[in-house]
């Protein structure tokens, strides 16, 4: 019964019955955060219009990304009768909000927050709450899971920045390195943001390292395969995340990222085509908030057809979405890890088969 449970697909009906009233919609829409929120208003918008949601059946109320405005949306809410939320951008805002939505009932499906302990103390807080954003560290799980089977019979290095995030990267590979029973050759803390790396990358090619695993920004990265390939060290690096973020500089050729893919190189085509006609860009957030939307609408209108609560419609069930099937297991978390392997190609990462 649970194999079937799990594998449930619920799916969402283009046109939305009446029923599906009462979404909620909390995002930034003031002050530094808020070109983000604007992403995620846009992205739900789409999916209300697309699902036909009158305004009526569509509250959006600003959280300002704080511990206040989260508060005060939460409030807004619950006063308003709504009984699914999509949204919110930061943890401050998010965790004053659900102390006062989850005694109301009040399901909250957020595409952005990714703070572990939002989740993980739901047996203590009761909070109803689901992500279809990865958690905080699915990142150093997915290292691990990628990259150590490939270096099993590699010669590899660790370094970080000394970041908080650096850190943590390099001492979770390490440690279930070690568990694997692997070891580097190499593990060192670098300065960042220098002009160069050429004395890391000679401490690196004395180690014999071949390859690397960089806790460290985007242009760093580059930098250190900048130096490398001037020194002509054959040397695959491989970074997390960061290396989406922007920067002066490119990465080399052959440079592993472990990343989520891009929402808009997995989005339906159609889906892409109709925010097009509404001169959306499908940016950032916009396709997130478009597919969490999209989940609130259908277990809304599952559960009103049963009589049951929403949560119970969302936990363990399989989603079809603008982003594909969206799957949470039973502690609102994305039952699949999302993230994936890419290769630099020299014009952008492309997947790793």
């Amino acid at each position: 019964m649970r194999a079937i449970r799990l594998s449930l697909l619920v799916f969402i009906c283009l046109a939305a019955p009446a029923s599906a009233a009462g979404i909620g919609v909390s995002a930034p829409l003031t002050g530094e955060m808020a070109i983000l929120g604007r992403q995620i208003r846009d992205g739900a918008q789409a999916a209300a219009k697309d699902l036909s949601i009158g305004a009526e059946q569509f509250l959006l109320a600003d959280d300002g990304c704080s511990a206040e405005g989260g508060t005060a949306a939460a409030n807004r809410f619950v006063a308003a009768g709504i009984d699914v939320v999509v949204g919110f951008l930061c943890t401050e805002a998010i965790e004053a909000a659900l102390p006062i939505l989850s005694p109301a009932g009040i399901a909250v499906i957020t595409p952005a927050v990714r703070t572990s302990s939002l989740t993980e103390n739901r047996a203590r807080t009761g909070w109803n709450v689901f992500r279809t954003a990865p958690r905080a560290d699915a990142e150093r799980s997915a290292a691990e899971k990628l990259l150590l089977p490939r270096w099993r019979q590699k010669l590899f290095a660790l370094v970080d920045d000394g970041t908080i995030y650096g850190r943590e990267l390099i001492e979770s590979f390490r440690l279930a390195a070690e568990n694997a029973g692997l070891k580097p050759v190499f593990v060192d803390t670098f300065r960042p943001q220098m002009e160069n790396q050429v004395g890391l990358v000679g401490r690196l090619r004395r180690a014999g390292a071949t390859h690397v695993l960089v806790g460290g920004d985007h242009d760093d990265v580059a930098i250190i395969g900048r130096d490398a390939r001037g020194l002509g060290y054959d040397l695959t690096i491989a970074a997390g995340e960061t290396l989406r973020a922007a920067g002066t500089l490119k990465p080399v050729p052959g440079t592993l990222m472990i990343a989520p893919p891009e929402p808009a190189d997995v989005a339906k085509p159609d889906v892409l085509d109709r925010l097009a006609g509404e001169k959306i860009v499908p940016d950032g957030y916009v396709l997130p908030a478009y597919a969490a939307l999209q989940i609130a609408v259908a277990a809304r209108n599952a559960a009103a057809g049963q009589r049951a609560a929403i949560p119970d419609h969302l936990r363990g069930r399989s989603y079809d979405t603008a982003l594909g099937a969206i799957d949470f297991d039973d502690n609102g978390e994305l039952a699949a890890n999302p993230y994936r392997l890419f290769r630099f190609d020299g014009a952008g990462f492309v997947p790793v088969e």
